[in-house]
């Protein structure tokens, strides 16, 4: 049995998506596991906002797989669309370095291959300026 983590793709309204730095120099999308007694969606909720001080509401499954975290251990993914209540201010927990905001055609080179799928899964728009 693996331990199970659930990780959102949010899109900001010029369609950047909000990646965490975490404790491995690892870019990842924001959420973790869940607690006992809640549901995936609950989960994703309270850790976005735990992690960044943001609400979203929780959408549908984008994507699910296993995840080598380290050599030997795995966790597994599942990723789900996630909507932005409320401006862009986040509040950076000390669980993560850093913030970033990406397009989705730009991700930075040290993203691990399943959030990458899950963030191309989303076809995030890009915002265009005319």
């Amino acid at each position: 049995m693996y331990p199970v983590s659930v990780k959102g793709v949010i899109s900001t309204a010029t369609g950047d998506v909000v990646l965490l730095m975490n404790e491995r120099d690892e870019w990842e999308l924001p959420g973790g596991r869940i607690e006992v007694g809640e549901t995936p969606v609950d989960c994703l909720a309270r850790e976005i906002s735990e992690e960044l001080g943001l609400q979203v509401v929780v959408g549908g499954v984008v994507d699910t797989y296993l995840f080598e975290v380290i050599p030997g251990r795995h966790v597994f993914i599942a990723t789900y669309s996630c909507v932005l209540q409320g401006a862009f201010e986040p509040v950076l927990s000390s669980e993560h370095k850093r913030v970033g905001l990406f397009a989705p055609n730009a991700l930075p080179g040290n993203l691990p291959e399943g959030y990458r799928r899950s963030i191309a899964a989303m076809g995030a728009p890009r915002a265009t300026s005319s």
